[in-house]
């Protein structure tokens, strides 16, 4: 192999290797630019939802409710005094 070859292989390598790390750093920052894609509410049966306290944990004191009637996590209209298995008490 003479010596041109040899730069032709190096410099073809190296556009290569330049190449891929341009696409790469591309793709990550599509990935990071991504609009957050909205949460899908799960039914009220599946999250064993009820409509009454459940002792004193209740709907209105709990970090996923959302007044005056609903839940980042569970779907339909959600009283304030209900209470399902996903309570997260407000701190």
């Amino acid at each position: 192999m003479d010596r041109r070859e040899n730069d032709r292989q190096s410099i073809s390598r190296r556009v290569a290797f330049t190449a891929m790390v341009f696409a790469l750093g591309g793709a990550t920052a599509a990935l990071l630019s991504r609009p957050v894609v909205a949460q899908q509410k799960i039914s009220q049966s599946l999250a064993q939802y009820q409509t009454a306290p459940k002792d004193n944990d209740h709907c209105a004191a709990c970090n996923n409710f959302q007044p005056p009637n609903s839940c980042k996590f569970v779907e339909g209209q959600i009283s304030p005094n209900g209470w399902c298995p996903l309570f997260t008490a407000k701190t």
